[in-house]
């Protein structure tokens, strides 16, 4: 008879998720899905807000990368307004976005990934986690520790508080970067440079023990998105959509983000909470793409900074056309870690970056507006639609972490059918179906809304846990 492997819940991932693999009569995988139990609902209460709140709004739905979520929505704001912010505004935003990218995807590679990728996927549970990285390698566990610090130095620098600042407003930002503010961030660059280049080559040295993962962590054909500058270079703020085929055959390219419906479709399933956003042209499913910094640095011609342009052309030589395996999303964060700490030199230095003209002022000149910008999961996209007061009467917002459901799912298949057999359960088995979804470093926080009807349950139970009454949608 066949037989059901409940995984609940996921653990080192930001969110609460399940899987649930089913075997066959000779033990096999035949199946398996990875369900998303929490749901949120940002979008409905949302609707009756100020546009001008929603930075400060939706800065609370993600405690790992809020900033992200306060950029994305300004600059719908910025659209709505029908404005153009001055040019020092716009360097605050990204040197602000930078630290954002630093600081998750260090908590992303030190703290739920390295256990697994230096005390190994078999190690005892109850060692397999940041304090038993600590006992383990705690030089690995400092640099994660101080990476971390940094991307949020630069974050509060600049915001005034490291977590669900309202900083960033349609318009431009707040206020502007001091002297003082800037010394600050200055003195850390010297050692978060170090700190990453020693990191990389460590990790290089690590893959070699997890050959068999690469091959087998969401190793597969997909579609690519991501954002590109007009030539084609690697970009976070802005910039026009890319998509790339597993050869790395560019299949689109600048698309405006502001039409993303045209190429962007979502899905809903009744076993999950998180959508299946996919490629229009291609259909649902066969439009499976992936975001995040493994699709960015397959979208990219080039990075842009000398130190992640060498990185990303070692990078290259692990595929014949795109880098596929999903394991290596691990490896591409450390060189975007290094593109960010690049850029942060750079824009140090800038002659104007002190400016205090940093907010456009206008009302409201437009009743629709889309901001999108690459947040450390991936491509992350606000819409919003607003009646003649500027209050929010319709919302969207399309998640890094739901525009890869479709190759989380497809993954944790390919991972169950290599190592799961029926017939003999070990620990480790599970851990890397695991491993597989923490390689995306998923946000489920972020990721749970409803676009159109959501398949949706409520039961209403006495206290003995009889069903009184129940309702259902979708």
């Amino acid at each position: 008879m066949s037989q059901r492997i409940i995984i609940d819940p996921v653990t080192r991932i930001e969110g609460h998720a399940k899987i649930s693999l089913v075997l066959d009569d000779q033990g096999e995988v035949s199946d398996a899905r990875f369900h998303v139990v929490e749901f949120r609902g940002f979008e409905k209460f949302c609707e009756g807000r100020s546009f001008r709140e929603m930075p400060g709004i939706t800065s609370r739905i993600c405690g790992i990368c809020p900033v992200s979520h306060m950029l994305t929505s300004a600059k719908a704001g910025d659209e709505i307004l029908a404005v153009e912010i001055p040019e020092g505004a716009v360097r605050l935003r990204r040197l602000i976005h930078y630290g954002q990218l630093v600081q998750s995807h260090a908590l992303s590679f030190f703290h739920l990934s390295s256990p697994d990728l230096l005390l190994g996927h078999d190690a005892p549970p109850e060692k397999r986690n940041l304090l038993g990285l600590l006992a383990a390698n705690p030089e690995v566990a400092r640099r994660g520790i101080r990476l971390r610090q940094f991307g949020q130095e630069v974050i509060e620098t600049l915001a005034g508080r490291r977590i669900h600042a309202a900083w960033v407003v349609p318009g431009g930002v707040d206020e502007p970067l001091t002297e003082a503010g800037r010394r600050r961030i200055q003195k850390w660059l010297p050692e978060a440079k170090e700190t990453i280049e020693k990191t990389l080559a460590w990790f290089k040295r690590e893959m070699e023990r997890h050959q068999e993962e690469a091959r087998v962590f969401g190793n597969f054909p997909s579609l690519f998105m991501g954002l590109v500058t007009p030539d084609g270079g690697l970009e976070h703020y802005d910039g026009k959509i890319r998509f790339v085929d597993s050869t790395g055959r560019v299949v689109a390219d600048q698309l405006a983000t502001q039409k993303y419906r045209e190429y962007i479709g979502e899905a809903v399933e009744p076993w999950t909470y998180l959508k299946f956003p996919y490629y229009k042209p291609l259909g649902y499913p066969g439009g499976m793409y992936r975001v995040g910094p493994l699709a960015r640095l397959n979208v990219a011609s080039r990075c842009g900074t000398p130190l992640a342009d060498r990185e990303l052309a070692e990078f290259r030589q692990l595929g014949r056309g795109a880098v596929l395996s999903s394991f290596h999303y691990h490896y591409a964060r450390l060189i975007e870690i290094l593109f960010c700490i690049e850029r942060i030199e750079e824009l140090m230095e800038h002659e104007d970056l002190l400016t205090p003209q940093v907010m456009a002022h206008a009302r409201r000149n437009r009743y629709e507006g889309v901001g999108c910008l690459e947040a450390p999961r991936g491509t992350l996209f606000h819409h919003y639609q607003v009646k003649q007061g500027g209050l929010i009467s319709w919302a969207n917002l399309i998640i890094a972490t739901g525009q890869n459901n479709l190759a989380m799912n497809q993954t944790v298949l390919q991972i169950a059918r290599h190592y799961v057999k029926g017939q003999k359960l070990q620990e480790g088995m599970l851990n890397r179906v695991e491993a597989g979804i923490r390689a995306f470093d998923p946000c489920l926080s972020c990721s749970t809304h409803a676009y159109g009807e959501m398949p949706l349950s409520v039961e209403l139970r006495a206290a003995d846990g009889t069903v009184l009454d129940a309702v259902a949608r979708g």
